[in-house]
């Protein structure tokens, strides 16, 4: 199997980038793919309990996003508030880059942030001249692809119903098609993975294997360790889930119950050892998630996927459709 970032590239008519979410969660389509027999279905999210069998588990991540983004108070610096490190000190990304070397100074809700430091990963650490909650007046840290601003209706649409643990700053997306009466239909349980701003960041080397993942938290608790330590199938929902389950430590085979961090950067090949079934969104050309799919898809399999559903004119992205992958 090839390591290029080249193989990982598709062309996508940007109409079919899903700018808002469909008016019910449940409406999306999906895509099902055999993995034995390389076969292709065409169904509706809301049939996914048709495909769970007896002893399956579907595995969540109840990560919720923060209200992560501000804009300067000239509107002409985009931040996005990683982290609170201390009283008055944040962690953050700017847009444009340029406008804030060490040193300078915007202001948010007339509270002047200076840059005191610059991380390798590009990251700010800003000072405050007084203390402020930047999430209490924050919008939804919508992707770059969705070209506008963020709304009302995305502060409940970008976010799962089940959400629970503020940390991320995207969506697990995957599980934004649930609503509480279809999880109620299906065996589940919950992890937690707060995704981080490495979601974002492109893969720059073509030697895919030279690139290097985020760390990201996650937690697993009892509950969910022995529920997934007796599931005959897990079924992760999302990259996000399948990461953590993967990158879990583990004794005798069986999944522990911890707190961590992962930079499990998952490309082909990669044995899996928890994970039977995926369901997944359609990913970013060249993207992380996209190579762990095709890991586990098969990535010639995955292109002929994606292309068909170019032709069938699936939804792409965060609020687009999904695929199941058996």
């Amino acid at each position: 199997m090839s390591a290029r970032l080249s193989d990982y590239d598709y062309d996508l008519p940007r109409e079919l980038i899903a700018q808002r979410p469909l008016e019910r969660r449940e409406d999306s389509r999906m895509m099902v793919l055999r993995r034995v027999g390389q076969t292709i279905e065409h169904r509706q999210f809301r049939q996914l309990k048709t495909f769970v069998q007896p002893g399956d588990l579907l595995v969540l991540n109840d990560t919720r996003v923060l209200p992560a983004r501000r804009f300067s108070d000239d509107g002409v610096i985009e931040f996005l508030f990683l982290e609170r490190l201390s009283p008055a000190r944040w962690k953050c990304l700017v847009k444009p880059g340029r406008k804030l070397r060490v040193g300078a100074t915007a202001k948010i809700d007339t509270v002047t942030l200076r840059v005191e430091q610059i991380t390798t990963e590009g990251e700010r650490i800003v000072a405050l001249d007084e203390d402020i909650d930047f999430y209490a007046g924050g919008s939804m840290p919508l992707p770059p692809y969705i070209g506008r601003p963020s709304d009302e209706n995305d502060a409940a649409r970008y976010q799962t119903v089940f959400a629970h643990e503020a940390g991320a700053v995207a969506a697990p997306t995957a599980g934004l098609h649930f609503t509480p009466e279809i999880l109620s239909q299906i065996p589940h349980t919950f992890v937690t993975l707060h995704v981080g701003p490495g979601t974002f960041l492109p893969v720059r080397s073509d030697n895919v294997a030279e690139h290097r993942m985020h760390r990201e938290r996650f937690r697993i608790s009892p509950e969910a360790a022995n529920k997934i330590n007796a599931a005959r199938r897990i079924v992760a929902v999302g990259t996000t889930a399948m990461r953590t389950l993967e990158s879990a430590n583990r004794a005798d085979g069986k999944i522990l119950a911890q707190e961590g961090a992962t930079d499990l950067f998952i490309y082909a090949p990669y044995d899996f050892r928890v994970v039977d079934v995926l369901l997944t969104n359609f990913h970013l050309p060249r993207s992380t998630l996209l190579m762990l799919v095709s890991a586990f898809a098969g990535r010639e399999f995955l292109q002929r996927a994606y292309q068909e559903a170019i032709g069938e004119r699936y939804r792409f992205y965060s609020y687009g459709d999904c695929m199941l992958i058996l």
